[in-house]
């Protein structure tokens, strides 16, 4: 079924490596918006469709609409060079809920080189965390750089893990050059209201046409294991 203003959402990708936290945010909008705003929910994985049942489980949509893709190789590959499954997944979901504003598409953790094709998202939010360390910021990277949104996420753990938060996001902004950068509790209801602010602001942008999906440039050269257990390093050139 072809794309058409009745049935075309705005698409927000969200990425991140392992364990920063994309899920939860993704409860956290949907448990914040679905009131106002009409939301799907695409999660990715290589074997399992966990992201998705946990989401379900939480109770933050209807269960019908969340759905999974198992990619079954580099999470990357199915939200970058072949987006084919991605792109039926979302498609599927707003014909069958038409109409939808807003479906976010939730990455397969990986590194933090991965971003979304703009062939399958209108626009993407990467996601860190003060776990993660607080210099993973100032390395930079094409999602760190260009999303749309960084998110520093579980700013709450930071005296835990000895991370400075405020130096955290200055170091985002200096290597974003004025993009937006929140720092974000899911116990601070004042940077939830600032996550909201912004999905909100985007989903109007997106449907006044003002936005153009932007391409956050190469993967650089990374690194996983293979079926057979070896090491395999490569680079995706489009």
């Amino acid at each position: 079924m072809p794309d058409t203003p009745e049935t075309r959402s705005f698409r927000l990708g969200v990425a991140g490596p392992v364990g920063t936290g994309k899920s939860s945010l993704i409860a956290t909008i949907c448990r914040e918006l679905a009131d106002e705003l009409r939301l799907g929910v695409i999660t990715n994985d290589i074997y399992t469709d966990e992201d998705a049942r946990l989401l379900r489980s939480a109770g933050v949509l209807d269960p019908a609409r969340i759905r999974a893709v198992e990619t079954g190789a580099c999470p990357h590959t199915a939200i970058r060079d072949d987006v084919t499954p991605n792109l039926i997944a979302v498609e599927d979901l707003e014909r069958d809920f038409a109409p939808l504003d807003v479906v976010l598409v939730e990455s397969g953790g990986d590194n933090l080189t991965a971003t979304f094709s703009p062939a399958l998202v209108d626009s993407q939010i990467f996601v860190l965390d003060v776990a993660g360390g607080g210099d993973v910021a100032r390395k930079g990277g094409p999602g760190i750089a260009r999303a749309d949104l960084l998110v520093v996420n579980k700013t709450d753990l930071a005296p835990y893990v000895e991370v400075d938060v405020d130096r955290m996001v200055e170091d985002a902004e200096a290597a974003r050059d004025g993009k937006p950068v929140l720092a974000l509790s899911r116990k601070d209801p004042a940077s939830i209201g600032r996550l909201k602010e912004w999905v909100r602001s985007m989903t109007t942008v997106v449907r006044t046409g003002d936005h153009t999906p932007v391409d956050p440039g190469p993967m650089a050269p990374h690194s996983h294991i293979g079926d057979d257990g070896a090491v395999i390093t490569h680079v995706h050139t489009h």
